[in-house]
């Protein structure tokens, strides 16, 4: 049950279906007996049945409903913001026809007839459950039911044969590195617990994808690429509805095992906590548990390059905020960014309340921390390369990508720009940009891609 796929039209087919039988037999349907209705032979009652188009009430109460659900997403996603994102039509399509068969409900519940209202019930719940399918294919999140019912599908593993980073060790040649016999063919993705010894940070337990070779006997140095999900999230999410764990698989294989080694730790501490990768005395220290402690813990249990030029930080929404924030701030520690629909600056609700929860209420303490202010404080830099990345439906975000570009290049980044065709703030976009953003980022970590390393 947990494996049944619910993106594939053999699924969402018949659940339309049956959604929009139930919703004209609500709306249509015979009114049944009397005795069935709990009516009587009172005259008045006959009278209202007679003098009032009872049908025309409900299909009015559809249109109604459905325009409350469009306001609704229009004041509360696009003029209060309270999302963070700007919802496509689809989904603006689903919550209207979410309300609109609750409305429905409602006043066939007035109106009488016990077979109606259990007709009528049914209708709201198959409409909702068909709008949270439609929406979940919009944002292209989960393909299973198990994916959307199993926060961490990963278990708490061991490292294999890993072994703390040496000093001044460099990425394997991919040219002179023989993959030996036994090897696997696929990586690995486990979860470990990353001790928040420096910043006491309520963290969830990593997730690491170790390629083929990392998981030899005798492995090589490889470099390592930090991923941050987005919020609401969790780290998982990266690897399991993000499938970059694919995406590397596909790389590993064209490459005798070698990619590059992947931590996701947990900057959020919970699915709707934003701590905006900041130490804060309200939120946590966010900064310093993936700065300090998850810094910390690769270079002591995993055998990665040393300096930057082997060392990557990407991300989604909030995570690719995080990893703009962080690769900014330190460019000593990350060479290479990915960053998939960025906002502009870290955000927690309005400006306001993100000053007084993130900064203390220091409004200069919340400019510092931008990373345009960051880029402009530590400029120039070197041989550090940005890809940007966000969906062509995605307006918001649009902007924001294009603003943080304009300023890295400034600032003496390389940049790239992938913008993925017909989708908005979801995973659709994520997809894409691994897809076609991976190959630019594991070569300026110091692995080839078609040949060619930089």
């Amino acid at each position: 049950m947990l494996q049944l796929p619910i993106v594939l039209p053999a699924v969402l087919v018949p659940v339309d279906v049956v959604a929009v039988v139930l919703v004209l037999v609500t709306v249509f349907g015979p009114r049944g007996r009397a005795k069935d209705a709990g009516a009587t032979d009172h005259p008045v009652r006959r009278r209202r049945d007679r003098g009032v188009p009872a049908v025309l009430v409900r299909i009015a109460a559809i249109a109604v409903g459905a325009g409350i659900g469009l306001v609704a997403v229009w004041w509360f996603g696009d003029v209060q913001d309270r999302f963070g994102v700007s919802f496509t039509a689809v989904t603006r399509m689903w919550v209207a026809f979410t309300v609109a068969a609750v409305l429905l409900f409602l006043v066939v519940l007035v109106q009488g007839g016990n077979g109606r209202r259990i007709v009528g019930l049914g209708a709201a719940l198959a409409v909702a459950l068909t709008a949270g399918l439609g929406i979940n294919v919009d944002f292209g999140a989960y393909r299973t039911i198990g994916e959307a019912v199993t926060p961490n599908p990963y278990p708490i593993g061991t490292l294999d044969h890993q072994h703390a980073a040496r000093p001044g060790a460099r990425v394997v040649d991919a040219a002179t590195w023989t993959a030996p016999e036994g090897m696997p063919d696929r990586g690995r993705t486990i979860a470990v617990r990353i001790p928040a010894t420096v910043s006491h940070f309520h963290a969830r337990p990593a997730v690491v994808w170790l390629p083929p070779a990392a998981q030899v006997a005798d492995p090589p140095t490889l470099p390592v690429l930090v991923a941050l999900s987005g919020q609401p999230g969790q780290p998982a999410d990266m690897f399991q509805t993000g499938r970059l764990g694919s995406f590397l698989d596909h790389y590993a294989a064209a490459h005798h095992g070698i990619a590059p080694i992947v931590v996701s730790p947990d900057q959020l501490g919970a699915p709707g906590h934003n701590p905006m990768c900041v130490d804060s005395r309200r939120l946590g220290r966010s900064a310093t548990y993936v700065m300090t402690d998850t810094v910390r813990w690769i270079h002591e249990h995993l055998d990665v390059a040393s300096g930057s030029a082997a060392w990557g930080i990407g991300g989604f929404s909030q995570g690719a905020t995080c990893a703009v924030q962080f690769s900014s701030a330190y460019p000593e520690v990350f060479g290479t960014t990915l960053a998939i629909s960025s906002e502009l600056a870290p955000a927690n609700g309005d400006l306001e309340h993100t000053i007084a929860v993130g900064f203390g209420g220091s409004r200069p303490a919340y400019l510092r921390a931008t990373p345009e202010a960051l880029l402009a404080a530590h400029t120039p830099y070197h041989d550090h390369l940005t890809v940007f990345g966000y969906g062509e439906d995605d307006a918001p975000y649009e902007a924001s990508t294009l603003a943080l570009r304009a300023a890295s290049e400034r600032a003496g980044m390389a940049t790239t720009l992938i913008v993925s065709p017909g989708s908005a703030h979801d995973w659709n976009t994520v997809r894409y940009v691994l897809g076609h953003g991976l190959p630019t980022v594991i070569a300026h970590l110091g692995l080839p891609v078609d040949g060619v390393r930089r």
